[in-house]
């Protein structure tokens, strides 16, 4: 299943943030760190680097992220040009206090206090933009949810100290082309649940935890994980907590349910999805069957 999400006010949110980037000095990028490169909409990078904007990276619910492979993918952005890094959770006041300075580093131009420094906070839906700027104000002025596009609109608001922060939709990209990142993407609830079935992204989602982190399989769910894949997991996941259906099948779409949320929510441990390697790893592969494909009708 090839997963695809773009509801139509997204083309409008596009287009609004184009023209906002003229006017703004830098951009505050939030993403998911569980899979900070699947989370991170590429027309963002094409839009900044068009206006030449820095970009603060913002690893959110770094508290429920692999330690070791945040700390991989901080060094990766940090080496990149008029690119920070930093990882938090949008839910610690201390974690989000550190954020107006490192945006004034990023933009020394506007330390005379002569003009506000004027900020750009985007990224795609539900990866806690919105919780992010709600910190940063210190007041509730952009609506949270659990779902995925809660914001539609922007606005423009005076974060004191001569800065200034627009918030933007969340926005996704017109096509995912790698399949493991729409995977990634909706294990992470950051597409609509009407653009998914969700025993199949579970099915994924086991096959990623089971390559690295069956461990802590094995201790939510009190089963031997030695073996399985993503399906198997889920169905054991099914006879574990007595998922059944009318007539005493396994009720996988409620098993799915439950190794979602365990994920989403962090129960089931401090989990990533990717990392720069295996990111690497993906692209290579991806440009090697690329290639042989092109090759092969070249053949032909």
């Amino acid at each position: 299943m090839s997963i695809q999400w773009f509801p139509g006010h997204m083309t409008s949110a596009r287009k609004k943030a184009a023209e906002t980037m003229e006017r703004i000095d830098l951009v505050i990028e939030v993403c998911d760190a569980r899979l900070p490169e699947a989370s991170s909409n590429p027309m963002i990078r094409e839009l900044r680097l068009a206006r030449q904007r820095p970009c603060l990276k913002v690893l959110n619910k770094a508290d429920v992220a692999d330690p070791e492979i945040t700390a991989q993918w901080l060094a990766h952005y940090d080496a990149q040009a008029g690119v920070k890094a930093v990882a938090l959770s949008a839910k610690k006041p201390a974690d989000v206090a550190r954020i107006p300075a490192l945006c004034r580093a990023l933009a020394p131009h506007r330390n005379d206090g002569t003009k506000p420094l004027r900020m750009m906070i985007m990224g795609i839906p539900n990866v806690g933009k919105s919780t992010l700027m709600n910190a940063l104000l210190k007041r509730r002025v952009a609506a949270v949810g659990d779902e995925p596009a809660v914001t539609k609109s922007q606005q423009s608001l005076d974060l004191g100290n001569n800065m200034t922060l627009t918030d933007t939709p969340g926005m996704m990209w017109p096509k995912i082309e790698f399949d493991a990142d729409g995977y990634m993407l909706a294990a992470s609830h950051a597409i609509g649940r009407n653009a998914v079935i969700e025993e199949e992204v579970a099915a994924h989602l086991g096959d990623m935890l089971l390559a690295r982190y069956g461990e802590l399989l094995s201790r939510r769910y009190g089963i031997d994980v030695a073996g399985m894949d993503g399906v198997a997991l889920v169905e054991a996941i099914a006879k574990r907590r007595g998922c059944r259906i009318k007539g005493g099948g396994l009720d996988l779409e409620k098993s799915s349910l439950i190794l979602l949320t365990d994920y989403r929510t962090g129960v089931l441990g401090r989990i990533s999805l990717e990392s720069p390697a295996s990111r690497a790893a993906m692209l290579a592969a991806h440009a090697a069957a690329r290639a042989a494909l092109l090759s092969s009708a070249g053949d032909e």
